[in-house]
C-alpha cells in the first residue's frame, strides 16, 4: 500500500466532506497537524466536528477553520485562549461539548482500542454528568463515557516512515498518538521521512497499521502560544 502523498491538498482531497467528523492532534500549538489543516480548510467543507484538545488560537491552529465557519461542533477540554471560538460559542453559531482532559483523553484512547464505553469517577455530581448513565463500583459511584472514533485522524509526527510507523518528539507526543488509531483513516505529517526498516522498532510510538496516509513536511512552521522572555543580562 503505497502511503506517500506529495502534499496535504491531495492527502486529503478525496476523504473529507461535509458533516464528518475529525480528530486533529496538538496541546495549544504544539504538535498541531498545521499543513493539513490549512488544507483542510482550502477545501472548503463544512459542518465539521472537531474533536481536539482546544480549538488553536485566532489566527492559527484549528482558528483558522473557525473564521472560515467550517467547523459546526467542537468536542474539546480547553478553548480559553481563542476570542474566535468564545464569540461563536456564546452566539450559538458553535456547538460545545466539553470534556475534563482526561476523560477526553481516555474517549479517544477508547475508541482507538474498540471500547465503546467506560465509568469515571470524573464529573460525578457536576454539569458533566447530566443525562449519562451513572453505576456504583465499590461503593463510589461512576459516570459512563463513551469512546470516541472519527472519519479521519490528522495528526503530526517528528519522524515517519514509508510504512506509516511514527516517532513523536517530547510534548508534541500529547494527544497525537492516541488519535491516529482512533480514526478511520489517519493522515500523518511527519518532519523527517525515512525509509522502512530505518527507526528502531523499540522507538515507534504509533505503528504503521494505523496511518494510511503521509506527507513529507520539512519545513513546517512552530508558531508559539505565548511567548515569555525575560530581559537579557548586562554585559
Amino acid at each position: 500500500m503505497h502511503k506517500i502523498f506529495p502534499d496535504a491538498r491531495a492527502a486529503l482531497a478525496d476523504i473529507v466532506a461535509d458533516g464528518m467528523t475529525l480528530m486533529a492532534g496538538g496541546f495549544g500549538l504544539c504538535g498541531i497537524p498545521e499543513a493539513l489543516i490549512k488544507a483542510l480548510r482550502d477545501t472548503g467543507v463544512k459542518n465539521l466536528t472537531v474533536i481536539s484538545n482546544n480549538a488553536g488560537v485566532d489566527g492559527a491552529g484549528l482558528g483558522l477553520l473557525l473564521e472560515t465557519r467550517q467547523i459546526r461542533k467542537m468536542v474539546s477540554s480547553y478553548v480559553g485562549e481563542n476570542k474566535l471560538f468564545e464569540q461563536q460559542y456564546l452566539s450559538g453559531e458553535l456547538e460545545l461539548e466539553f470534556n475534563p482532559q482526561g476523560t477526553l483523553a481516555e474517549r479517544i484512547r477508547a475508541g482507538g482500542a474498540g471500547i465503546p464505553a467506560f465509568f469515571t469517577k470524573t464529573g460525578v455530581g457536576t454539569i458533566i454528568a447530566d443525562g449519562k448513565e451513572t453505576r456504583e463500583f465499590d461503593g463510589a459511584t461512576y459516570v459512563m463515557e463513551r469512546g470516541l472514533v472519527a472519519d479521519v485522524s490528522l495528526v503530526h509526527a517528528w519522524k515517519g516512515d514509508t510504512e506509516g510507523n511514527l516517532v513523536y518528539r517530547k510534548t508534541a507526543r500529547n494527544f497525537n498518538p492516541m488519535m491516529a488509531t482512533a480514526g478511520k483513516i489517519t493522515v500523518a505529517q511527519v518532519e523527517h521521512l525515512v525509509p522502512a526498516g530505518e527507526i528502531d522498532p523499540d522507538a515507534i510510538h504509533t505503528p504503521g497499521i494505523f496511518v494510511q496516509r503521509l506527507i513529507h513536511t520539512p519545513d513546517v512552521a512552530k508558531a508559539i502560544e505565548k511567548r515569555t522572555t525575560r530581559p537579557r543580562a548586562a554585559a
